[in-house]
C-alpha cells in the first residue's frame, strides 16, 4: 500500500485533488482570524461574527449532501469548479462587508457552498475511486493531510496579508486564490472518467436508492454520523474562536495564527498515521482513541497555567487528533456501502459534522457575548468527547448487507 505502487496515471488525480484540499481548507481555516478586525470596524459583536461562520459550517454540510449527490451523477470536476467559483465569489463579497445581512450571505451562505463544492465530500471519494481497495485508506489519509498543510500554511500567510493589506485587502488576495483552484481542476477532467463508475461496492447495491434503502436502516451509519457531530463541534469552535481566546489571555495575533497553524502541521501526521492504522486496525477503536485524546487536551489546556509552552503543547496534540478522525470515518462508510455512491452517503455524514460546527461556533459567540468568557464551552466540548466515545463502541466494521448491531 505504498505510494511508489501506484500506476503513473493515478498521480495526477492524486496530486491534483491534494492541492485543491490544500487551497480549499487553507482558506477555510483561516478565517478566524478575520473575526476581531471586522468585528471592530463595523462595531459588531463576535456573536455577529459567529453566527455567520456559523451559517458557513451549516450550509456547508447541507450543501455537501446536494454537492455529493450532483457529484455522483455528472462527476466531481463540474461540481468542483463551480464550488471554487461560489468560493471566491463569497470571500470578495466579504472584504467590503457592512452590512450584517451581507456578510451572512458572503461569509455564511457562500463561501459554505463554495467548500462544500471543493472539500473533502467531493474530492475525498474521487482520490477514493482513483485507487485500489488496498491503497484506499492511504489514500484518503493523504488527501486529509494535504488540507491540513493548507491550513498550516495559510493561517500565518493570511496574518500577514493582514498586516500587509488590512483584512479587506486580505480577503481579496484569498479571493483570488480561491478562483484559482479552476485551473487545478483541470487535469482532473481527462482523468477521472465516467461518473457512473467508482469501484466496488456489496452485493445488490446496484442503484442510488437501494444504497440510500439500506443506510436509512444501517444503526452503524447513524451512529458514525452523530458521533462526526462531536469532531464538527470541536474543530470549528476552536478554529474560529481560539485565535479570540488567545488574545483575549494577552497573546499577540501572531500567536494565534501560529498556533492555528501548528495544529495543521501535527495534523499532516495524524492524518497519515490514522490512514495507515485504518487499514489494519478496527477503525472503530481509531475513532474511540481520537475523542479520548480530545477530551484530555482540552482538559489540560483548561487546568494548566497557560504560557506559550502550554499553547504548542495544545496545538501539537490537537493537531494529532484534528482531522485525523477523516479517513476512519470516510473508510467506514466506504466499508458499508463501497464507494459506488461514496459523495452521497458521506455528504450525509459530514451533514452531521456541520450541525455540529453550527453548534460550536455559534454558541461560542453566544456565550462569550453573555459570559466574556469561552469556558463554558471548552467543558462542553470535554463532555461531547466522551459521548462520542460511547456512541462508537457498538459501530460494526462491515458491508450493511450484514447485521446491524453486536449484540452482547
Amino acid at each position: 500500500m505504498t505510494a511508489a505502487r501506484l500506476p503513473p496515471a493515478t498521480w495526477p488525480i492524486i496530486v491534483c485533488a491534494s492541492l485543491l484540499l490544500m487551497f480549499a481548507f487553507g482558506l477555510r481555516s483561516s478565517l478566524g482570524l478575520f473575526v476581531a478586525p471586522i468585528a471592530d470596524t463595523n462595531g459588531w459583536g463576535r456573536d455577529v461574527l459567529g453566527l455567520a461562520l456559523a451559517i458557513q459550517n451549516l450550509a456547508w454540510g447541507v450543501i455537501a449532501v446536494l454537492a455529493g449527490g450532483l457529484a455522483d451523477r455528472f462527476g466531481n470536476v463540474i461540481v468542483i469548479i463551480g464550488g471554487a467559483v461560489l468560493y471566491a465569489l463569497g470571500l470578495w463579497l466579504t472584504s467590503g462587508v457592512s452590512d450584517i445581512w451581507v456578510l451572512h450571505s458572503s461569509a455564511g451562505l457562500l463561501i459554505g457552498a463554495g467548500v462544500a463544492g471543493t472539500g473533502f465530500g467531493v474530492v475525498l471519494p474521487l482520490m477514493a475511486k482513483a485507487v485500489s481497495e488496498s491503497r484506499r485508506q492511504w489514500v484518503l489519509g493523504v488527501g486529509t493531510a494535504a488540507g491540513s498543510m493548507g491550513q498550516f500554511l495559510m493561517a500565518p500567510l493570511a496574518q500577514q496579508f493582514i498586516e500587509l493589506f488590512g483584512w479587506s485587502g486580505a480577503l481579496n488576495v484569498m479571493a483570488l486564490m480561491a478562483l484559482g483552484m479552476v485551473l487545478l481542476v483541470m487535469p482532473l477532467a481527462a482523468k477521472t472518467g465516467n461518473p457512473a463508475t467508482g469501484g466496488p461496492h456489496p452485493p445488490g447495491v446496484e442503484t442510488l436508492r437501494t444504497t440510500v434503502t439500506l443506510a436509512r436502516g444501517h444503526l452503524s451509519y447513524w451512529l458514525l454520523t452523530v458521533g462526526f457531530f462531536v469532531c464538527g463541534f470541536h474543530v470549528a469552535f476552536i478554529t474560529v474562536h481560539l485565535p479570540g481566546y488567545l488574545t483575549d489571555k494577552g497573546f499577540d495575533p501572531s500567536v494565534a495564527a501560529w498556533s492555528i497553524g501548528l495544529i495543521g502541521l501535527c495534523n499532516i501526521l495524524g492524518a497519515l498515521g490514522a490512514g495507515f492504522l485504518s487499514g489494519r486496525l478496527p477503525m472503530r477503536l481509531i475513532l474511540i482513541g481520537i475523542y479520548s485524546g480530545r477530551a484530555v487536551a482540552i482538559t489540560c489546556l483548561l487546568l494548566i497555567p497557560m504560557s506559550i509552552g502550554s499553547i504548542i503543547l495544545f496545538s501539537c496534540v490537537m493537531g494529532f487528533l484534528w482531522l485525523a478522525t477523516v479517513p476512519p470515518t470516510t473508510g467506514l462508510v466506504a466499508v458499508m456501502f463501497g464507494t459506488r455512491y461514496m459523495a452521497t452517503l458521506y455528504g450525509v455524514v459530514f451533514l452531521g459534522h456541520q450541525l455540529g460546527s453550527f453548534s460550536g461556533v455559534y454558541l461560542g459567540g453566544w456565550i462569550y457575548t453573555a459570559t466574556g468568557s469561552y469556558d463554558g464551552l471548552w467543558w462542553i466540548g470535554v463532555a461531547l468527547s466522551l459521548v462520542a466515545v460511547a456512541l462508537h463502541w457498538p459501530i460494526r466494521e462491515e458491508p450493511a448487507s450484514a447485521p446491524r448491531l453486536q449484540t452482547s
